[in-house]
C-alpha cells in the first residue's frame, strides 16, 4: 500500500502535464487563427526579422496572412 503514495502523484502529474500541453497548444492555435495585424504591426514584425518591406510587399504579406488558414489537427 505504500507504493500508492508514489505512483498516484506521479501519474497525476504526467496526466496534468499532457493535458495542459494539449490545452495550451489548442488555445494558441485558436488565437493565431483569429489574429489580425495592421500594416504597422506587420512592418514592425518584418523589421524585427531584419527585413524592410516596401508598400507592395507589405500589402502582399497582409493579404497572405489574411487568407492563411492554420492547420487544425483536432478535427474541427
Amino acid at each position: 500500500m505504500a507504493w500508492y503514495n508514489w505512483v498516484i502523484p506521479i501519474v497525476t502529474l504526467l496526466v496534468g502535464l499532457a493535458g495542459g500541453f494539449y490545452g495550451a497548444t489548442y488555445y494558441l492555435k485558436k488565437q493565431m487563427a483569429n489574429m489580425q495585424m495592421d500594416d504597422k504591426q506587420l512592418q514592425a514584425m518584418a523589421r524585427s526579422m531584419g527585413m524592410n518591406l516596401n508598400q507592395k510587399q507589405l500589402k502582399q504579406m497582409s493579404r497572405t496572412m489574411k487568407n492563411m488558414k492554420m492547420p487544425n489537427k483536432f478535427g474541427k
